[in-house]
């Protein structure tokens, strides 16, 4: 699991998913065994970073009845299995269903004790922002970006993703120099993060600045920008990967414009 986790954490996610699935395969004869579904929830994580979203919904639907026999429902290990889950509903598209789960993860997190529930909480809330900007519902998913970046107060990959979600709601609201402002704030940030750190975000922070430049007229910046975020998700995730494709679209309407 350990050599899983730092393959995974390298952005090696096929050799993370062999990995995982070699473990889970070694310990699977005991019907009790935790780290049996940990490793398959190891490999789900590392498929959907493959952007085979839809084999990775299927792999944590199975595990949900099992993580809830073996650790319980509102442990830890399962409130995260199902904020993975629920973000991975929203790169198919099921927004409305991935909000009504990030919503209830984030309120059995809040009151939840232990050191990993924060983190939890503020995963479970940049997956609701998600979710909300992709229904158009940009205002509210800005008020949930402010009060979770209020409440959020140290400079690490949490902070960035919020501040990515409020630039896309911004964006959304076709403010775009407040937007541009907010990216440029979070591409900061994501330069001073390590490589490990600020990989799972792999052209983020570049979407949301073209897409700012774009809404300021600026179509030559924005489409150097959105190229780079493509170039980087192709590179990182694959073609079939959520955010590739959002590049992608990108480009094709900056190419319409």
């Amino acid at each position: 699991m350990a050599q899983a986790t730092v393959l995974f954490q390298a952005g090696r996610y096929a050799e993370a998913e062999a990995e995982a699935r070699a473990v889970a395969a070694a310990r699977s004869r005991s019907r009790d065994d935790p780290y049996a579904p940990l490793a398959l929830s190891m490999a789900a994580l590392a498929t959907a970073a493959q952007g085979r979203h839809a084999e990775a919904l299927a792999g944590y639907d199975a595990l949900l009845p099992v993580f809830g026999r073996i650790f319980g429902a509102e442990h830890p290990q399962t409130l995260k299995l199902r904020s993975d889950r629920a973000q991975t509903l929203s790169a198919l598209t099921r927004h409305a269903e991935c909000e009504a789960e990030c919503a209830a993860v984030a309120r059995a997190a809040t009151r939840g004790t232990g050191p990993d529930m924060p983190l939890i909480a503020a995963a479970a809330s940049n997956g609701l922002i998600y979710a909300l900007n992709a229904q158009g519902r940009h205002p509210e998913a800005e008020a949930l970006a402010r009060e979770a970046l209020a409440a959020h107060r140290v400079s690490d990959r949490f902070a960035l993703v919020l501040r990515i979600g409020l630039a896309r709601s911004l964006n959304g609201q076709a403010r775009y120099k407040e937007a541009l402002a907010e990216a440029e704030c979070a591409d900061e940030l994501s330069r001073s993060l390590s490589e490990e750190r600020r990989r799972p975000e792999t052209g983020a922070v570049e979407l949301a600045v073209a897409s700012a430049l774009l809404g300021l007229g600026r179509d030559a910046e924005a489409r150097t920008r959105a190229a780079v975020a493509h170039d980087a998700c192709l590179a990182a995730f694959g073609p079939d990967h959520h955010r590739t494709a959002e590049a992608r679209a990108l480009l094709d309407r900056i190419d319409r414009a």
